[in-house]
């Protein structure tokens, strides 16, 4: 497995490429599996189901059309973005599972730091929970999502992968519905009142990684 950061505001599509590149040669057995940690400038990228209504604000940032599953959702500082290239046909071939792991890697994560992240049904992501909040209409407890999913799979190689809030400006997902849901807002570390650094977020993801995707014992000829 091999772990890079990259270092500044990645641009978009560079980096769309050249994970679609990786991607191709962990396919051909030409290069080992890899997670990308990096930050994004301020965008909005659109899913394979994203509805054009949910769009709020066309004209505020880029709009990038990214081809994974999903719907509208946001990038930009203090968001880490991982990308996830993994060989999922050699890890059982189970698509709703890869998810699952994916979201219970970012619970585990979210757990090193105290905050208690949640899976819900038909609810792509990971939820917290806010009883400092006011219900809401139904008189059930507010939910912000504090991490997307959104991945892609070709020749069974995933791509794509996560992004959790650690510290964005907030205010930049007004501009759309993320993930189509009008119902629940958004968050993060530091919205919840936690003093944590990238670094911080960075050092968990790597701790917590393993209990959910193993090493493969496959050999690659390069990277």
């Amino acid at each position: 497995m091999e772990w890079t950061h990259l270092p500044g505001q990645a641009d978009y599509i560079q980096t769309l490429s050249a994970m679609e590149d990786r991607v191709a040669r962990i396919a051909r057995g030409e290069a080992e599996e890899a997670v990308w940690l990096l930050e994004h400038p301020p965008l909005y990228t659109a899913g394979t189901s994203a509805d054009a209504a949910d769009l709020v604000a066309p004209d505020r940032f880029p709009v990038f059309v990214a081809g994974r599953g999903g719907q509208y959702t946001y990038h930009g500082p203090g968001q880490r973005v991982a990308y996830v290239m993994l060989d999922v046909g050699a890890r059982g071939r189970d698509v709703r599972r890869f998810v699952c792991n994916l979201e219970n890697w970012v619970i585990d994560t979210l757990s090193e730091f105290g905050v208690k992240g949640e899976r819900r049904a038909g609810r792509v992501g990971v939820w917290v929970v806010r009883p400092d909040k006011a219900p809401g209409p139904d008189g059930a407890p507010r939910e912000d999502k504090i991490a997307a999913i959104g991945v892609k799979l070709r020749r069974w190689v995933s791509f794509h992968g996560i992004s959790l809030n650690v510290e964005p400006d907030l205010s930049h997902f007004d501009g759309i519905v993320p993930c189509g849901i009008r119902d629940h807002g958004v968050t993060s570390l530091v919205d919840l009142g936690l003093p944590v650094t990238m670094d911080d977020v960075d050092a968990a993801l790597m701790a917590t990684f393993p209990r959910h995707f193993p090493m493969l014992n496959l050999p690659a000829t390069g990277v």
